[in-house]
């Protein structure tokens, strides 16, 4: 058995509204990376290890989707893009960042429109979720990885790069499913257990534990 990849979660101040956001823009789709908002506390600084990315079949559809969710209430955000990139950076009502990307993205052909949950994280903890979820390393260069479901869909990937101290519990998470036996093939692909319903990845991020379905 493998784990099955449940959602990626968000704390929320307020739950109904970042979902009510999210469902907006970004409506379900077969083999497309769930979205789940809960209760939690703001954010501290530097503990947001995700973003996602956002495809864009021209560059009319580029404008029409970052159109669209300025109008739901998301803003722009400055990262230090320079002014001749392609993709377009913005926040939710809750300041998670997300990326409008530009059109002919090779990269991302083919995943639809929630194209990627990109994060933090080491080569290795990128190899633990190949491992974990059953999905093929797509990417494996100079420390990046990313994974996709064997069915196509979205994308997860790493950036690699060095490793900073982890600042607090973070406010996105994975929530996967799997029963006892899957959390102890788990514990033996390196994850640590952290409570009943929790467990950390090999970079010490905190993974939520749902029954399997």
């Amino acid at each position: 058995m493998t784990s099955r990849l449940a959602a990626v979660t968000y704390d929320a101040l307020d739950p109904e509204r970042l979902t009510a956001f999210w469902d907006a823009l970004v409506p379900s789709a077969e083999h497309q990376v769930a979205l789940r908002f809960v209760a939690g506390t703001p954010p501290a600084p530097g503990t947001r290890t995700l973003h996602l990315h956002l495809t864009s079949e021209s560059a009319e559809h580029q404008r029409a989707t970052v159109d669209q969710a300025l109008a739901l209430g998301g803003s722009h955000l400055d990262v230090g893009q320079r002014p001749d990139e392609g993709h377009v950076v913005l926040a939710d009502p809750e300041g998670n960042a997300f990326c409008v990307i530009e059109p002919g993205n090779s990269y991302l052909a083919g995943t639809g429109f929630l194209g990627e949950v990109a994060c933090d994280g080491s080569r290795a903890v990128g190899v633990f979720w190949s491992e974990a979820l059953g999905w093929p390393l797509v990417w494996d260069e100079d420390g990046e990885t990313a994974v996709q479901s064997p069915h196509g869909g979205t994308k997860v990937a790493w950036g690699g790069g060095p490793e900073t101290a982890k600042l607090g519990r973070n406010p996105q998470r994975f929530t996967i499913g799997a029963d006892e036996a899957e959390v102890e093939r788990l514990l033996g692909l390196g994850a640590t257990r952290l409570s009943e319903h929790e467990l950390a990845d090999p970079d010490g991020n905190e993974v939520e534990l749902v029954p399997p379905s």
